[in-house]
């Protein structure tokens, strides 16, 4: 139910114009130099929603939004609400693991508090490759009941962490080569997300670390797998997950999958540790 009622506020927001901030919204680019620091002004008492609107525009930061206790919608300018394409708003940065004692503290955004939204933003870690310590998160989704509409999430290992709640990705587009969507105890669902690969040899685009036979799950609906434009893929070098923990569960369906994706589908953890016990693994056709 959570996620037909958010397939329905996307639908119901991409009606609305995001070339003018809505009344009473906070306003990035004009009133506020900063994202975050539009977010410390936030009311963390307040049951009322709160809005940021962002202006066109790369804004070079790490954003942290905390618990609050109302809702929260965030607005990127875009003068086409019907997916990513449009996006003008970039939120940039790069930090990765080898710098940080966690990986939540890598994000460039990290988003803690639930009943949130945001449409039409881009989020980059540019951190890119590393042989050592490399998870460099663009987001980290920490709470129940959050819905990304529109955005692109750039990295290349552990770019999305789905960690907690139910959150709701549609017409996202989704950029990595590493686990890049990963995390442990989310209901996590993908609708119209284009998900592209990064030139690799070998590749994983899911990594499940659900550790319990709870109620969380990935499901990739309606989507498309394929190589980021330009780059050198070779064929079958990407699976679509491995378990990072036992109970690992992920399922693609009615999703299009290009050649880059090996005829096996999923992998093992490791030879030496392949965490395959209670694996729920399922691809269905498109």
């Amino acid at each position: 139910m959570h996620i037909i009622l958010s397939v329905l506020s996307f639908a119901a927001g991409l009606a609305r114009a995001l070339t003018s901030p809505p009344p009473g919204a906070l306003v990035v680019g004009k009133d506020y130099a900063k994202i975050q620091d539009a977010v410390d002004i936030l009311n963390t008492t307040s049951a009322a929603e709160q809005i940021i609107f962002i202006e066109a525009g790369k804004y070079h930061e790490q954003v942290d939004i905390p618990a609050l206790l109302g809702p929260l919608t965030v607005y990127g300018y875009s003068e086409d609400a019907s997916g990513y394409a449009g996006n003008q708003v970039v939120l940039i940065y790069s930090d990765a693991l080898a710098n940080e004692d966690n990986d939540y503290a890598t994000a460039t955004l990290r988003v803690r508090t639930s009943d949130f939204k945001m449409y039409n933003v881009d989020v980059k870690n540019t951190y890119g490759q590393a042989d050592t310590d490399g998870q460099a998160l663009a987001i980290s989704a920490e709470a129940e009941n959050q819905g990304y509409y529109g955005c692109g999430f750039y990295g290349y290992q552990d770019t999305v962490l789905a960690e907690t709640g139910s959150q709701l990705y549609a017409k996202c587009y989704i950029e990595g080569a590493t686990d890049f969507i990963f995390g442990q105890r989310a209901a996590a669902w993908f609708d119209g997300c284009d998900i592209r690969v990064l030139e690799a040899s070998l590749g994983f685009i899911t990594a499940s670390g659900r550790s319990s036979n709870d109620t969380s799950y990935y499901v990739i609906n309606s989507s498309t797998v394929a190589a980021v434009d330009g780059a050198d893929v070779p064929s079958g070098a990407y699976y679509l997950g491995r378990p990072w923990r036992e109970y690992a569960r992920v399922v693609f369906q009615r999703t299009s999958m290009s050649e880059v994706i090996n005829p096996a589908g999923w992998s093992v953890w490791s030879t030496v540790n392949p965490q395959t016990d209670h694996v729920t693994f399922g691809k269905s056709p498109h």
